[in-house]
């Protein structure tokens, strides 16, 4: 023990411990290690985190990446001080959360979202678009099909709904759709398409942002795409262009009137009648 003591100039105590212990213990903080430098740059590697909902899953921004962007825009730190923010911010994503059903007054809200279907236009199958939008409240819902997701479509699907349903709600709530978004912000702080926020301004309803990867803030419209292609376009119905195809969907959606969804004691025609006079009046 002396020996030990003498070469390697450590304590009896020292030694004595090493000894007991028959094999070394891994090294453990007491505390996380605090990251002063990386704080200015948490809002932006969140930013790009959040981007990724909306990219190819090989086109993610990686650890790596998201180091070489911000170390350009000036952070001086270490990478593997990123790459721990960057794995505590993925893992704080993952934990499951529990979700209250949406609940809204008549006229407050509706919802929109795409979705695409399968038809027979001029003898040739095809899929087409689907702009849906979906009151909150009566869940009366509007359908119309278009060759493509275009910002021209996306605009004429709202000039065509808020006839439909003879009012305008107060908010939409909406996926960050490159249509109406140009860039996601911190939190659900958007920078809007301009031609976006002119048609806003035209028709005075204000829009909400999902939460990127939060499909359930707007459960309602999402469910309604898959209820539309499987009670409106099965079998795919043949038809000559889109002006017959959207006679057909309009038809369907006023038949949906009638029904009436479960835990409700009034049809959706009748919930509609309750909230039209809550709806902004056409401009």
């Amino acid at each position: 023990m002396k020996q030990i003591q003498q070469e390697l100039g450590h304590s009896y105590w020292t030694v004595r411990k090493a000894l007991d212990v028959p094999e070394p213990q891994p090294y453990q903080r007491t505390q996380p290690t605090p990251a002063p430098v990386l704080g200015p740059y948490k809002e932006r590697i969140q930013e790009l985190l959040a981007e990724n909902e909306h990219l190819p899953r090989k086109q993610h921004y990686t650890s790596r990446r998201i180091y070489q962007i911000i170390r350009g825009e000036g952070y001086q730190g270490a990478e593997s001080t990123l790459r721990r923010y960057v794995s505590q911010c993925r893992k704080e994503n993952r934990r499951p959360q529990v979700f209250l059903p949406l609940g809204f007054p008549p006229g407050q809200a509706g919802q929109v979202d795409w979705g695409e279907g399968q038809v027979v236009m001029a003898n040739q199958p095809r899929a087409v678009q689907l702009f849906i939008m979906r009151l909150c409240y009566s869940r009366r819902t509007f359908v119309m099909a278009f060759p493509t997701q275009r910002q021209e479509a996306f605009f004429l699907g709202h000039a065509q709904a808020f006839p439909f349903f003879q009012g305008v709600p107060r908010t939409l709530i909406y996926d960050n759709l490159k249509t109406a978004v140009y860039k996601i912000l911190s939190g659900r702080n958007r920078m809007e398409q301009a031609h976006f926020t002119r048609l806003r301004s035209h028709y005075l309803f204000e829009a909400r942002y999902c939460t990127p990867g939060a499909g359930h803030e707007k459960g309602g419209v999402e469910s309604a795409v898959g209820y539309v292609r499987r009670n409106f376009l099965t079998p795919p119905p043949q038809v000559a262009d889109f002006s017959e195809l959207n006679q057909l969907l309009l038809a369907a959606c006023l038949e949906e009137d009638q029904r009436i969804l479960a835990r409700m004691d009034r049809s959706i025609g009748e919930r509609w009648q309750e909230e039209r006079p809550h709806l902004q009046p056409l401009p």
